[in-house]
Order: C-alpha cells, then structure tokens, then sequence
C-alpha cells in the first residue's frame, strides 16, 4: 500500500526531530533494559502494565501505515522508520553516515538487542547494516536511486559487541548496474566483507 505526505520545510523536520529522537532513544534504551534486567517478578508486572499504558496512549493517534520515505520541500530524505538509521526506529543503533569524496563511513555501537553467538553481533545484522551502508555509497546518500540486487558477505571472524566502524565505497558502474564492496571492522581489524551490485529501477533510467 501506498502513502503520500506533504513534505515539511527544514524548520519543521527539526521541530519534529527533536520531539521524536530523544523519545526513541529512551525506547532504544528500554530495549536494552528489557534483554539485561533481572529484576523480581513485582517489579516485571508493573513495567508491563506502564509500558501497556504508554503504547495504548501512543496507539490513541497513529499512521495507517508504515512511516515510509519522506522528504523536506529542500529535498532532504527523512528515513525515520528506517531499522538502520531511522530517528523514530529505537531497533537502529542508529548510524550517521559520514560522506567524503570516495567512500562513505560510520562509527556506532552495538549491543545486546544486537547479539547473536555470546558477546558478538547476530551475522543478520552485520548483512542489514552492510546492506545499508553499500547501498549509500552507490546512491551517493541516496541522490540516485538504486535498489539491491545482489549481496555476499564473507565474514573474517565474529563481529565481537560495542564499538564498530564500518566503510564502504564504489568499485565500479557498468550501465544500470553499480558494484560496490565495504566492511565492518573492530579494533582490530576487519571482521566482515561485503559486496554488492545495486540497480536502477526502469522508471529512474533516461528514456532509449
């Protein structure tokens, strides 16, 4: 299904942004609090009824759908709902993504609701945040668009939990097609290599 939105101005992103971020990172945290607690069973009944209460406050007025892509009437994308980067979407770490000339980056961190083997990142994750990250260096932050095609991973060792960069960059465009390669690295090294071939879809290609 598809929805449409009125694009806002810059003002009213940041408005909305700062009403919404710091909300979500309290939910970020929330997530965290909930895979470490170990608080008696008293204390789990009553957060559970508060964060019953507080969803059914939130449900009182809501989207019929999900949040999608929005833009600024200056262009600017508000991926908000985006489980990689998203401002409203307490399952992204979130990442800021760094642009330069190129190759594109991003420090973040990473940690239990991100878990897969004990004290490292779910493989999945790795694949969702490379995704992301290989899929902004060939759209150039999204400037062109461009959807994945394919993706591999070829993962070095376990993506230990905490800090992580990750980096990404193109290796070549070839008509539609765009290839690019990038990697997820800890202290010491890289832990996970990606590469990808991202397509322009027909209605963005100039018209044969």
């Amino acid at each position: 299904m598809q929805f449409t939105y009125e694009p806002v101005d810059a003002d009213e992103a940041r408005r909305q942004r700062a009403i919404y971020e710091p909300f979500t990172r309290a939910v970020r945290e929330l997530l965290d609090a909930t895979i470490r607690t170990e608080v008696g069973a008293e204390d789990i009944a009553a957060a559970q009824a508060s964060i019953e209460a507080v969803t059914a406050r939130l449900r009182a007025k809501q989207l019929d759908g999900p949040f999608g892509v929005r833009f600024t009437t200056e262009g600017q994308g508000m991926s908000w709902g985006n489980p990689v980067v998203g401002v409203r979407n307490p399952m992204a770490p979130p990442l800021t993504i760094e642009h330069g000339a190129e190759k594109c980056w991003t420090e973040f961190e990473l940690g239990a609701a991100y878990e897969g083997p004990p004290d490292h990142v779910h493989g999945g994750i790795s694949a969702l945040i490379l995704d992301h990250l290989l899929g902004e260096a060939a759209s150039a932050g999204g400037s062109t668009p461009l959807f994945t095609g394919t993706i591999s991973l070829r993962y070095l060792r376990g993506t230990p939990l905490g800090p992580l960069r990750s980096e990404a960059w193109i290796e070549r465009v070839d008509g539609v097609k765009t290839y690019a390669r990038g990697f997820i690295s800890d202290a010491e090294g890289p832990t996970v290599e990606a590469e990808g071939v991202f397509i322009k879809p027909a209605w963005a290609r100039d018209p044969q």
